[in-house]
């Protein structure tokens, strides 16, 4: 999932990554000896890929016939047999991207950034404790399906299927972000095109997810991530061993070829960075890939322990690309084979590591370091399809059809893996706008979406009028604020902003303040209807949404309750990690 959202900060234009993809691909072709032997080592990782897809798809067949849940459960979440071990790897491979791994290293680079500015990992990892305290245990005693339906056993289907299209687009955003490293990767292996190697890359992705749900993409996770851990720990070592750099100590600290590696955070930036470190960890809790995993364990215990153990394994592979773009920003690049001006200045920063890896590591520590982003990649590509489909098959087509046999959700949710992954994928050719599409993502989660599910969760008093009034505010308030990715210009201008070519920057945290007010929003229209109608101030005929009427309502059907949290299925665990 996590992208490039360390590239560049929001209010700058996104320039650097996309229009230098093409070019440092043609570099890296003329440069490579090694087509043949890249290319072998793409297609084995693409045939185990599937390999072990194809083998889960099976398992999962098997799990359906012998279940007593229904479709839903089995393709989005494994039958709920997720053990603590597989959960683990899928939780961590879904947010370890291949832009993750490229991104913060690039960020680290970046003699204007530094690693102040890549704290990705760490907020992730205070992502999953978040969600492991807080989250994942209302969400799996309920026995959900997935993040939407609190809603709709509170809201009802209506309201529901409408707040469920924007965490739906938000996944769908996220599928060009994803491939575009991945086809990256495969394109400077093969010097294939690098369309091409995207929709190779993306037709891998569909058709495992296809075959097999969660079932595929969790078993396909752990083989992909393992990949990743071993390659890069087996590089970094590689490039620290080389001898064209300074020490990383000294270049911390002082300007040796560019500026400090570290990075500095100016006092006009510092409520910038809260913003966007606050969106990039409380906000990605509002997206449904987190709560997927969460749901799709074997117990409530499980799934706040897989949060926990995943917290510490995302720190763990912060490192190697925090120590390779540190190696970068302090190398001599005249001793190099890439030779002067550096990356920076030559506007390639955003493949410092590719680079770094190609010219200070033997080819075949080239070769596995590229498989490690191939793979990152990839499991976030699957994990994005999975969650867009559930979204939209469980609260938003179940909307429009209240009675859908179980074969007929099978091909609802085989025909909508195969259009969102097509239509996630033709997006990549609007490649200058990548970013927009983190912009447009994140904030549609942290703005709108955040706020909605701490209420429908925590907050009693919540009601469809306020989470109506709420949903509002947060779009028309971030609208105003103005999005220079966009073009649109800032109407509502917080203090201390500064313009920017013309363009009003704003330095305020903008995007929590439209959070903060989503949330008083909800809180403060529910409690007011529910006060207005409950002592019979306004009349009953003027309830809409039928506050008074309902309640506290059922649990909807998608979304059974059971008295055991443990009963038994009839089916095995999807890895018995029992010693």
């Amino acid at each position: 999932m996590i992208s490039t959202v360390v590239l560049n900060s929001p209010s700058e234009p996104p320039s650097s990554q996309p229009e230098v993809i093409q070019p440092i691909f043609d570099r890296f072709s003329s440069s490579m000896a090694l087509h043949t032997s890249g290319l072998i080592v793409m297609v084995a990782f693409y045939l185990l890929v599937m390999a072990i897809g194809i083998w889960a798809s099976f398992k999962s067949k098997r799990m359906e016939k012998n279940s007593l849940s229904g479709q839903m459960e089995v393709s989005f979440l494994a039958n709920r047999r997720v053990t603590l071990a597989v959960g683990v790897f899928t939780m961590t491979a879904t947010w370890v991207g291949g832009a993750f791994i490229i991104g913060v290293a690039e960020t680290v680079y970046d003699p204007t950034k530094g690693l102040v500015w890549a704290l990705i990992p760490l907020q992730m990892s205070l992502s999953f404790i978040i969600g492991g305290l807080f989250f994942a245990k209302p969400m799996r005693d309920k026995k959900y399906i997935t993040m939407m339906d609190p809603f709709q056993k509170k809201y009802g289907k209506t309201l529901t299927g409408l707040l469920a299209v924007v965490p739906f687009v938000s996944e769908v955003m996220w599928v060009p972000v994803t491939l575009i490293s991945l086809g990256v990767t495969v394109s400077v292996f093969s010097d294939l095109p690098l369309s091409l190697c995207i929709w190779i890359s993306a037709a891998v992705a569909i058709l495992y997810t296809v075959l097999g749900g969660l079932y595929s993409v969790a078993f396909t996770d752990v083989i992909q991530l393992s990949l990743v851990f071993c390659s890069l720990w087996l590089c970094t070592p590689f490039v620290l061993a080389s001898d064209v750099y300074s020490d990383l100590s000294l270049t911390a600290f002082n300007h040796t070829y560019q500026a400090p590696w570290l990075g500095r955070l100016d006092p006009d930036d510092m409520w910038r960075w809260i913003d966007n470190f606050l969106a990039m960890s409380v906000g990605n809790l509002a997206f449904q890939d987190f709560h997927q995993r969460t749901l799709s364990s074997t117990s409530t215990f499980t799934a706040r322990m897989m949060c926990f153990i995943a917290a510490g394994v995302v720190l763990i592979l912060g490192i190697p690309p925090v120590l390779i773009g540190a190696v970068a920003a302090s190398t001599d690049w005249n001793m190099t084979s890439y030779g002067s001006p550096s990356p920076y200045e030559r506007g390639e920063s955003a493949m410092v590591l590719p680079i770094v890896l190609l010219h200070l590591t033997p080819t075949a520590v080239f070769v596995v370091g590229m498989g490690a982003i191939a793979g990152a990649a990839m499991s976030s590509t699957d994990s994005c399809l999975l969650a867009a489909t559930s979204i939209f098959t469980t609260n938003i087509y179940k909307m429009i059809r209240n009675q859908v046999s179980d074969r007929e959700l099978q091909w609802v949710i085989r025909i909508t893996i195969l259009v969102v992954g097509i239509g996630g994928t033709s997006l990549t050719y609007v490649d200058s706008r990548v970013l927009a599409f983190w912009i447009l993502s994140s904030d549609l989660t942290y703005t709108i979406m955040l706020p909605q599910l701490i209420c429908v969760l925590f907050i009693k008093v919540s009601n469809s009028y306020g989470a109506t009034a709420g949903y509002i505010i947060a779009f028309v308030m971030r609208v105003l604020c103005g999005e220079p990715v966009f073009s649109l210009p800032a109407i509502l201008r917080f203090p201390d902003g500064t313009f920017e070519d013309g363009v009003y920057i704003q330095r305020w945290p903008f995007k929590t303040i439209c959070m903060l007010m989503s949330l008083v929003t909800i809180v403060t229209i529910s409690y007011v209807t529910a006060l207005l109608f409950n002592k019979g101030i306004l009349p009953e005929s003027m309830d809409v949404f039928k506050v008074k009427a309902w309640g506290v309502l059922s649990p909807p059907e998608e979304a059974p309750e059971y008295e055991d949290d443990n009963e038994k299925v009839s089916s095995e665990p999807m890895l018995d990690s029992k010693c």
